[in-house]
């Protein structure tokens, strides 16, 4: 900042207004600069509040990220029959109950050991996460599908159609999801059974539609809350007052808002489908031995915990891991959708 003019500059007279008027020049240089520095100031806060916005998806997201591939990897190449892996039905009695924590130690030839009847434990998995995920994710996309379509027709009404299929929802949500589920399945295997060639019902089919019913009300209450809000928006009110059909407004303007929503709990849905695939499983109403899955590998064996431990505990760490990197990226994409949003 320039210096004040000094008291003894004499005014009148043309020296003393020259004087002023260098001041005058020097405080406007003098702020000119402060604002450019301010301007500056508040273009690097900008800049670097962008760049944290669009910084990566961090070192969680991506080990969450690399850990799905490699499940997905791995039960899809096992399915196919490229890896190359014992049968997981095939039994080996020399390596019963053997394994890693075993009182008995591990067996040769089979690094993480066999369950009880003497399958190798690494096909076994392997194999059983195909059976878990194409459960987990049949069911959720059912849930989907139809928890969607439900809750958007809800969101977007409102009024009657908003108060049935909110107490619809309700009436399920009431219900304990085990014992529902368990009911479910139950009800489908004996509709299944008494119909004609029900003997050749693919069990995982009854358990995707099973937990699929089950997730309907919970995806379906949260589409419902993101259509609400969406429909109040100005250009969907603009699009009304154009006189477009509703039925366009709700699949032109909301639907593509509400779907990255639905997607990112999508994530955690699935997440909650495997552990109560697992559950079920557990509870004997899961996949059917001998084809296996991560649930019944469990289920199985659950009584040998105290002998031959890596049995019960290599795929809960399977599981563990698998809906923990599920939760993750559901949290990363609900974050960046909130950004997203929030900029809107």
């Amino acid at each position: 900042m320039p210096a004040p003019p000094p008291d003894d500059i004499p005014i009148p007279g043309p020296e003393g207004q020259r004087d002023l008027d260098r001041y005058a020049e020097d405080s406007l240089d003098s702020g000119l600069a402060v604002a450019q520095t301010q301007l500056y100031v508040s273009a690097v806060e900008v800049g670097g509040e962008g760049r944290r916005r669009g910084k990566g998806l961090g070192l969680g997201a991506w080990l969450a990220i690399g850990w799905l591939t490699f499940i997905v990897a791995v039960s899809v190449l096992a399915q196919l029959g490229i890896l190359p892996l014992k049968s997981p039905t095939e039994s080996f009695s020399e390596c019963a109950r053997l394994g890693p924590f075993a009182k008995e130690g591990t067996a040769p030839g089979h690094l993480l050991g066999c369950d009880s009847n003497g399958r190798d434990m690494i096909a076994r998995m392997a194999y059983g996460g195909w059976s878990s995920l194409v459960v987990a994710t049949g069911a959720v996309l059912f849930g989907l599908v139809f928890g969607g379509i439900l809750g958007l027709l809800a969101g977007f009404f409102g009024g009657k159609i908003d108060a049935v299929i909110t107490s619809v929802f309700n009436v399920f949500l009431a219900i304990p999801a085990v014992v529902l589920a368990l009911a479910l399945v139950a009800f489908l295997q004996g509709a299944a059974s008494s119909g004609s060639g029900g003997d050749n019902v693919d069990p995982k089919l009854l358990l995707i539609l099973a937990i699929g019913i089950v997730s309907v009300p919970l995806l379906g209450r949260i589409t419902r809350a993101s259509a609400l809000t969406w429909s109040q928006r100005e250009f969907v009110l603009a699009a009304r007052a154009q006189g477009a059909k509703p039925m366009r407004i709700m699949v032109r303007e909301v639907l593509p808002n509400v779907v990255p929503a639905m997607m990112s709990i999508a994530l955690l849905a699935i997440a909650i489908a495997i552990v109560a695939e697992g559950t079920l499983s557990i509870l004997g109403v899961g996949v059917r031995p001998p084809t296996p899955s991560w649930g019944n590998i469990i289920g199985l064996d659950r009584g040998r915990i105290k002998e031959s431990p890596h049995i019960v505990f290599l795929p809960a760490i399977l599981i563990f891991f698998t809906v923990l990197s599920l939760n993750f990226l559901g949290d990363v994409v609900r974050a960046k959708l909130d950004v997203r949003e929030s900029a809107v």
